[in-house]
This record gives structure tokens, sequence and C-alpha cells, in this order.
């Protein structure tokens, strides 16, 4: 549906003068008594959309004040599709089309970027159970024209309890999993189940090196500092990633520009954020020296460690990026958190707190003839991608080729984002 109205990403569209130029409106595709209508805007599903994020079963990257700056800065064209039965909203899936080798694809805005995707549901059509086939069809008769596939990424099929109403897509599983630490009723039980002893022993430990130097303490950025944070973490994790010799999914301008952008939004209550940056910051002998810095993300009951960064110039043996998550995660349980997400991508140190490992996958949904080659192609990339991770060095090799050839704006899904 052409909306008759300027775009909130500032793209024209037809006005309501219905000028000769102005494209034809989209007609709804009616399937299965769904009704599919496509916006190549945000703005008119504003309302809408910001009701069906409210469930806790949304995820953050989905919902509109995550979306809006992504859209703002990459100007990609939109096509959300928004699902109706009788009348009523019953999903929203907030696509983008990304035009690559010949071929469009039309995937969750932002994708390059989101550690979980799961599209946005009302409660009655969730429990209704999955989308059936005639209701994937209209789907991609409603995209015809538009895309030539539709990409939908790190998908959980399960989670939280639920089963997603897209497990029905064909998909193929991500290479990469995510890594969620629960949080029980006390922060001692939640320590209890990633080994409460050793944990406690490390922090003391960690706490008694630099108390040594002069002590330390936990901040979380005032709005003033939050851009000074964030650009601290560009720097910190280009020179890892030049030192690692692998290529830096942050260097480009425009996403450094959208993340800035989602620093600024933020619920009206203050409690959720999109986008807030944590950091330890040193005092007495290195005074001010901020050796690591963590971005997170809170919807609800949900917080995501979007990205973290050190510097291990100094004080490296404290483990100053272990310690700052202690700090995080102990204030986020006292604050009525349920889960502390560290993400996509397998490291250690995720593991090491993680009880919790969750499969995604990559659902995909042909619209034209070279759609399903591309589906093929898709699942055959990623199986390769998944096989080439079970060997750690050629792994490495590969990303390291990669950087060398200046390949590092390539779509950010592995765990290089850590």
């Amino acid at each position: 549906m052409q909306t008759q109205e300027q775009d909130i990403a500032g793209t024209a569209v037809a006005s309501a003068t219905g000028r000769r130029d102005a494209p034809a409106p989209t007609p709804p595709v009616l399937r299965d008594d769904l009704r599919i209508d496509v916006f190549d805007s945000m703005a008119p599903l504003e309302a809408e959309w910001r009701a069906l994020e409210q469930d806790n079963l949304t995820s953050l990257h989905q919902s509109y004040d995550w979306c809006v700056p992504w859209v703002e800065t990459f100007r990609h064209p939109l096509a959300i599709i928004r699902g109706s039965l009788s009348g009523r909203t019953a999903f929203i899936l907030p696509l983008e089309i990304i035009r690559s080798r010949g071929v469009r694809r039309a995937e969750f805005i932002g994708a390059r970027h989101s550690n979980i995707n799961t599209g946005l549901f009302s409660a009655e059509f969730r429990t209704s159970g999955e989308l059936t086939a005639v209701q994937v069809a209209a789907i991609a008769a409603a995209l015809r024209g538009k895309a030539d596939i539709a990409i939908l990424r790190n998908v959980p099929l399960s989670w939280r309890g639920g089963r997603s109403p897209l497990a029905s897509l064909s998909a193929v599983e991500n290479q990469n999993r995510a890594f969620q630490l629960p949080f029980l009723d006390s922060f001692e039980l939640s320590l209890k189940q990633v080994n409460a002893k050793r944990r406690r022993k490390k922090f003391k430990h960690q706490s008694r090196i630099l108390d040594a130097k002069g002590g330390y303490e936990y901040v979380i950025a005032a709005p003033d500092q939050q851009d000074t944070l964030l650009d601290l973490f560009f720097h910190q994790k280009a020179v890892r990633f030049k030192e690692a010799g692998l290529p830096d999914v942050f260097a480009d301008d425009p996403t450094q520009a959208a993340l800035h952008r989602l620093l600024r939004r933020r619920a009206n209550d203050g409690f959720d954020a999109t986008l807030q940056m944590h950091a330890l910051r040193l005092k007495g002998e290195h005074e001010g020296h901020i050796p690591a810095v963590a971005a997170l993300s809170r919807k609800g009951d949900h917080v995501i460690c979007q990205f973290a960064s050190i510097d291990e110039s100094l004080v490296a043996e404290a483990s100053p990026g272990e310690l700052l998550f202690w700090l995080m995660i102990e204030r986020l349980h006292r604050e009525g958190a349920a889960i502390f997400d560290f993400g996509i991508g397998d490291q250690t140190y995720k593991r090491s707190w993680c009880p919790v490992e969750t499969t995604q996958h990559d659902l995909l949904i042909p619209v034209s003839t070279a759609g399903h080659a591309a589906a093929v192609i898709q699942r055959s990339i990623t199986r390769a991608k998944t096989a080439i991770k079970g060997y750690p060095q050629l792994y490495t090799f590969i990303q390291r080729l990669r950087a060398r050839q200046g390949t590092g704006s390539a779509p950010a899904d592995d765990n290089e984002k850590d």
C-alpha cells in the first residue's frame, strides 16, 4: 500500500493530490480470510505497531523505535507487511528491500545488526498456531514485483516457551547461536546456573587487583556521555579487529550514524532503552581510563548486550570486560529483568555465563523465479558457513582474508560483532 504522505525516512511518496507520477497503490491480497497489505513507510502503522510490540515475546529489534534509525540512515525501500483478520491487525513484518547481485531481498529492517528477530504478532494470532501454506502464499503474492525473496534471519522457532508463528516457513539453521542467562528468584540462584562459587571468587580477585591501583566505578552513561562512550567503543573495537586481522563490521559511517541515533530513543518512562552505554572506569593510578564498554538494550524484562569492547593496554590481568558483565548483570537482576541475553556468536566468555543456548534459523519465502534460485544458494551458503565454523583455524583464515581484501562491509552474520 503506497502511503499518501512523507515517509518517516524522508523518502518522497505520492501526495494526496494524486499527481500523475504517483505510484499506483498496491492492492491488498486476500487468502484464507487473511488480508495482506504492503506499506512503503512506517508512519501509517505506528499506533498498531507500538501496540503489538508490547508483547514480551516480540524482539526489541522489531520495535518501532529500533527500526526508525536504520530506515532514516540507510533509506532502503520498505515493504512492511501487515496481516489482518476480520479487520484486526494480526501481524506486522517490518521488511526493507536490499538489492544485491541482481536479486532483491526483503529482510527485517536493520537485520545486519540484529541479535534475535521475531516479527510482531497479536496474542490472538500467536495462539492460533503457525502461518498456513495459504497465508505464506499470500505474503509472497503481496511481495511480487517488490522482492525476489524474503529472507528472515536469526529467528528462533521456539522462544521463551512459545512457538513462533513463522515456524512453518522453509528454514535453514543459522550458523550462529545465541546465549542467555535467565534470572531466577535471587542473584545467588542465578549464579548457581553457571558455578556461583567460581564466579564470586573471580569477581573478588578482579576487584582486589583494581582496588590496589586506586579502585574503579561502574558507569551508566548520562545523556551527554552516551555518544562519547559509543565512539570509544568504535575505537576500541577497530583496534581489536585490526590486531586480529578481522574485518570491522562497525567501520562504515551509516552503521555508526544509526547506532548514534538509537542512543536518543527511549520509552517515555525511561525504563526501556533502545541502546544505552555502560562502562568500567578506573580511579587512582589510571584515573579516567575506560578499559571496558558495553551497549545494552532493554525491552520489558529482556536485556540484550548488543556489543562490547575492551582495551587491554592497562589492567588486562583484571579481565575488565568480565568484571563489567558482573556489575551489569547484578544490577539488572535487582531491577527485575528476567533474561540477560549475550546475543549471537559463540564465544568462551558467553558459554561461561550462559546455561541457555538458543538455535536460530533463517526463514525463506521465494517470490520470483530468481528468488527460488536464490533460496537454493542461500541454504548452501549458510550450511557452508556452519561447516567452516566447525574448523576454527579455517574460519579465522577466511576472516583474515576478508579483512585483507577490504570486505569488512559484508553482512555481520558472524561472531565478530562481539
